[in-house]
């Protein structure tokens, strides 16, 4: 073992967080290196590079907020795209050499602890290992990409493509391409490739309550002024519900008038993003009667823009199918005009269900061969606990975290596991993750991490591991916030798991917001770190 490398922390994935953790560890003096199983930066803006792929949140709050990071540097559209995130990352590589400390091309395949001296072991699958007294789990939570069983797919003869793993080169011109899946990637890559393909067939089982975004070019001019505000905006994350500069409106529902709740979401739609979502009233998410409402006003919005009726109530239907904001709504800025062209067709598979794949094509249950040159899945990930499950990872008790969580998986503060001593996770199970602005959750909890490993250091501890009896209080609040909500309303939902066969329905994030998870995690660490066993040197 004397040849074996040791650092001080082992960080998995040289995405927003194992970057942020990176950066700031060396701050303490700290060894520290990524292993990233990827080519290069950017952690899902490396691997998603899908036509149309970018981010959902506007720059500047889509970036890391020291100011070392952005005072010099300029986006060039209000939502950037997957180039320009991976540019962002090289510009910020090449103000501190982050790649010096990074392994690419390094999937880990096992991380096992040992107990008497304290240190994680790490293995990558190529063979080599690695060890550490601190292991950093910067996963995200899309990571594990997701293909259901498809009868006959194998047996195509044109193109398959997951959207998570797509070609670095691609031309649709003259192709007969299909898509299974509208989620957020299915509708950035529809209303891209619609104008170029020769047919393309959309196959929906839901529809997407997809959101305005407004995008726009954003001058540097227009930049530099704003910056002068960038401290206020970051300043402002980690005081609002989704770590956005606007916030959900507390006022109750019922003291408010309708001519009130008609103007605000007025302004709302018009300023586009998630602010019909995230700066609406907090009631959404609770309050079917309110829910309703949203969804109608959504509804007429959605339906203005199409003049098939049957496309109406495909796409936006009288009856909701589940409860809006429940399911991550998407982004999208020509989606609804891209299925008046005669070159796109649109398949309810709830109707005419997926049949099999053929070697020509799909055949649906109504009897449909449509033919392919190419198939997209736009089949989404084994969201939030994929990237973490997916690595044999053995505690003090030597049991896999996979088979621990195959029942259900349980935290303490959505950053670490009951016998998984030293072992940390940021923007994963039972995090805020999704329900926020990605950068803003994840610098809070890298911080808080960092923070705790500090501690660590100057008071003597060896490790530190949540309790059951912590652990199990924890994750049972988050039960309890998710079965407050309207979540169960969806039946398909990687909120809850369900997205995923087998996988057990629950609450897989902490569903009320940034100010009160960093209430529990902050009154955890003024206590000494409560609801944690700390272990001297």
């Amino acid at each position: 073992m004397t040849d074996t490398p040791e650092y001080d922390v082992i960080i998995v994935g040289a995405g927003f967080a194992g970057v942020h953790q990176l950066i700031n560890f060396r701050k303490l003096g700290l060894t520290a290196k990524i292993l990233e199983a990827g080519g290069d930066f950017a952690g899902t803006w490396y691997w998603n590079r899908y036509p149309g792929a970018r981010v959902d949140s506007e720059m500047p709050i889509y970036q890391f907020s020291d100011p070392e990071l952005w005072k010099d540097w300029t986006f060039t559209e209000l939502y950037p795209g997957w180039k320009e995130i991976q540019e962002y990352f090289h510009y910020v590589d090449k103000k501190l050499d982050v790649k010096r400390d990074v392994f690419f091309n390094s999937r880990v395949a096992s991380a096992h602890w040992n107990d008497s001296v304290n240190r994680w072991t790490v293995t990558t699958e190529d063979g080599r290992v690695f060890r550490g007294q601190f292991l950093s789990l910067c996963t995200g939570i899309g990571s594990k990409y997701y293909v259901p069983e498809f009868k006959g797919l194998e047996t195509f003869r044109g193109e398959v493509h997951h959207s998570s793993r797509w070609p670095e080169e691609y031309d649709f011109a003259g192709k007969k391409a299909g898509i299974i899946g509208t989620g957020a990637t299915g509708v950035q890559i529809i209303q891209e490739i619609a104008p170029i393909v020769e047919q393309l067939t959309v196959f929906q089982r839901t529809p997407n309550m997809t959101l305005p975004m407004r995008q726009r070019e954003i001058s540097s001019e227009e930049q530099e002024k704003m910056k002068e505000l960038y401290p206020i905006f970051y300043g402002r994350r980690y005081q609002t519900f989704a770590g956005f500069p606007y916030d959900l409106i507390q006022k109750p529902v019922a003291d408010t008038t309708p001519e009130e709740r008609a103007l605000a979401f007025e302004d709302q739609w018009e300023k586009g993003g998630f602010r019909f979502w995230f700066g609406s009233y907090v009631e959404l998410y609770t309050n079917p009667e309110f829910n309703d409402e949203v969804y109608a006003f959504w509804r007429k919005k959605v339906r203005e823009r199409i003049s098939d009726p049957k496309l109406q109530e495909i796409l936006a239907p009288m009856q909701p199918p589940h409860p809006f904001g429940v399911r991550r709504p998407s982004l999208e800025q020509r989606y609804y005009e891209v299925y008046s062209q005669p070159n796109v067709t649109l398949v309810d598979i709830n109707k005419a269900a997926i049949e099999k794949i053929t070697p020509n094509g799909l055949r649906t249950g109504d009897g449909v061969e449509h033919q392919l040159d190419v198939l997209i899945l736009a089949t989404g990930f084994d969201m939030v606990t994929g990237g973490i499950t997916s690595i044999d990872i053995r505690g003090q008790d030597g049991v896999p975290i996979k088979e621990k969580w195959s029942n259900g998986v349980q935290s303490y503060l959505g950053l670490a596991s009951a016998t998984y001593p030293n072992m940390f996770w940021i923007y994963g199970p039972q995090s805020p993750s999704s329900f926020t602005n990605g950068p803003s959750s994840i610098e809070y909890t890298s911080e808080w991490i960092i923070s705790c490993i500090k501690h660590m250091r100057d008071n003597g501890f060896a490790s530190i591991v949540p309790t059951e009896e912590a652990q199990n209080a924890y994750s049972a609040h988050v039960d309890e916030l998710g079965a407050a909500g309207l979540w169960l309303g969806a039946k398909t939902s990687w909120y809850m798991g369900t997205n995923i066969k087998g996988k057990k329905t629950q609450m897989l994030q902490f569903p009320t917001g940034i100010p009160a998870y960093a209430k529990l995690c902050n009154e955890s660490a003024a206590k000494g770190f409560d609801g944690f066993t700390l272990k001297s040197a």
